[in-house]
């Protein structure tokens, strides 16, 4: 039997009149406003399915991050709670949902689930009088981040208010103490949205061949991990954003703004590994876009280059984005329309004026129909919804596009070289 068949699954549960804790992945919240539904939208097959069964959910996730680490102060605020949710939920679905207000604790948030607090919301989901009870940001409960007794104490109160556990929240791959200390005392199962997420995962690790990974970042040392290991998995790997722009500074001994040494040193390493161990694994595109500030695409302040015209320690400002003429590249095109699974967790430039590298490749890409392209959550699916609205409606019916609701969930099981790895997957295979 493979992991695959031996993950609990919500269609196992017996929901029934059953007070069930859904953890989800909303975490969509900037100053009190939605910035994109996305991940909502994704989360309500298993809510639906809970809700159909006859099942009582609780939802809870995490939004932004209120806790201050060197303070060890967390900072409950209306710019990251639930409440901005719960008004989708009820204008887009029809759902009723109360949310307990607990007291905060001083500066160090709420101490617990107040057995006085949520008994109310609890009544009245059972009695049918709100279809959902909708807990606080979790981040708020000093529990939550613990790694201690706070953690498996908050754990827990958790279990104590709930008949089953459903881990849905995906892109939520901390072992926090609502992500996975409820499995220890309930009946827990994987939701229609993490078992998705998972298969897809599995098809990223066994892809059809070749296989082209599209990566890019802001800051090298938070993708060297992801780099290494993708290196040696893929046929081909395009470079993007500052990771790429450190690249090809070493490679071709070229000064560009803005480039830390730190990045410059992990590059060094990088371009060592992928010239001595993978020769042509990493796909250049040809042309550059330099920009003499970082503040937009002002006129006369930016040009393009062709990389290969570029002499040994020429100095550049900021690079800002591929350019387009990249694409029009004979041997990147039959590269794009040969691959057979892609993975792209990537914005090729500094957005939002530097879009046509995006546009390009996401553009090029979708030429490639028969291809698989699983896509990383984040920015990487809110530009293509922004730059490409129309081909992003499109895809979203297009059974070989995929969007993962958490690009950095795969980029860590990348990391660590396997899906079935990630604490909260193996929290509920052990339980099961």
């Amino acid at each position: 039997m493979t992991e695959l068949e031996r993950l609990p699954k919500l269609q196992d549960a017996d929901l029934k009149d059953k007070v069930v804790l859904v953890r989800v992945d909303h975490n969509v919240v900037k100053k009190g406003k939605i910035i994109d539904a996305y991940r909502i939208d994704a989360s309500m097959p298993t809510i639906k399915y809970i809700l159909e069964k006859g099942g009582k959910p609780i939802l809870m996730t995490h939004i932004g991050r209120p806790k201050d680490k060197a303070a060890g102060t967390i900072k409950v605020s209306d710019d990251n709670n639930v409440l901005s949710i719960v008004d989708y939920l009820s204008k887009n679905y029809s759902l009723s949902c109360a949310v307990p207000e607990f007291e905060p604790c001083g500066d160090k948030g709420y101490a617990g689930i107040d057995s006085s607090v949520i008994k109310a919301p609890l009544d009245a989901l059972k009695g049918g009088k709100v279809d959902i009870v909708y807990l606080p940001n979790t981040r708020f409960f000093i529990g939550e981040e613990d790694k201690g007794e706070l953690k498996a104490a908050f754990g827990k109160e958790l279990a104590g208010i709930a008949d089953v556990f459903v881990n849905d929240a995906f892109g939520s791959w901390q072992p926090h103490a609502s992500t996975v200390e409820p499995v220890k005392y309930l009946p827990s199962y994987a939701g229609l949205l993490m078992q998705k997420e998972i298969k897809h995962l599995v098809d990223l690790f066994n892809p059809k061949k070749p296989l082209t990974a599209v990566v890019a970042g802001s800051k090298f040392d938070t993708k060297i991990k992801t780099l290494e290991v993708l290196i040696q998995k893929v046929d081909y790997l395009i470079l993007g954003g500052v990771i790429f722009n450190a690249y090809i500074g070493v490679k071709y001994g070229i000064s560009i703004k803005g480039i830390s040494d730190e990045d410059l040193q992990f590059a060094k390493d990088f371009v060592k590994l992928a010239e001595e161990k993978y020769p042509g694994k990493v796909i250049e595109p040809d042309y550059i876009v330099e920009s003499d500030t970082l503040e937009g695409k002002v006129d006369g302040q930016n040009r393009i280059h062709k990389i290969s015209d570029l002499k040994p320690k020429t100095q550049l400002n900021y690079i800002l984005d591929i350019g387009k003429e990249s694409f029009e590249n004979k041997a990147l095109q039959d590269i794009i329309a040969k691959t057979e699974t892609f993975f792209i967790n990537a914005v090729m430039g500094l957005v939002p004026h530097f879009t046509e590298g995006t546009i390009g490749m996401y553009s090029l890409i979708d030429r490639n129909k028969g291809a698989l392209k699983m896509y990383g959550g984040g920015d990487t699916l809110q530009e293509f919804k922004n730059l490409l609205p129309d081909l992003y409606e499109k895809s979203l019916d297009d059974k070989n596009y995929y969007f993962f609701t958490g690009g950095g969930t795969v980029l860590t099981a990348i990391e660590q070289g396997s899906p079935w790895n990630l604490d909260t997957v193996k929290a509920l295979l052990e339980k099961k």
